[in-house]
């Protein structure tokens, strides 16, 4: 069965929302248990897999539980371009300002910069 394969941008929508929707602590138990971040590395969908290990991640720093072990493999990995979100990138192409895409991935959550996501409003969702 092939799955169609959304933007990046639409997947961390949906991730942001279901996260607001479970609860951060119930996100993290079915992420893990659903396998969800292998399957999605196996299909080399590397973003989103890599993303989902920095939810992940972040969630557990934010609460104060050890990070699930079964990551640590992924954890070494980093995707080779860095990925802004599409509207840091529209500002940047405007303006033309190097600065744009600096001040982004300095306020970048550290879980998602260190995959090259750059990612800091995950709990800012309508």
């Amino acid at each position: 069965m092939k799955t169609d394969r959304s933007s990046f941008e639409i997947f961390k929508s949906n991730v942001c929302h279901q996260v607001k929707e479970q609860g951060e602590l119930e996100f993290i138990k079915k992420t893990i248990l659903s396998n969800k971040v292998q399957k999605l590395y196996e299909k080399k969908w590397y973003p989103e897999s890599l993303y989902l290990v920095a939810m992940v991640d972040y969630l557990c720093r934010k609460n104060s539980i050890p990070q699930y072990g079964g990551y640590n493999k992924l954890r070494q990995c980093k995707l080779n371009d860095i990925i802004y979100p599409s509207s840091i990138l529209t500002l940047y192409l405007l303006s033309k300002d190097k600065n744009v895409l600096e001040e982004s991935y300095n306020k970048s959550i550290p879980e998602f910069k260190k995959f090259n996501i750059v990612e800091s409003e995950v709990e800012n969702i309508a």
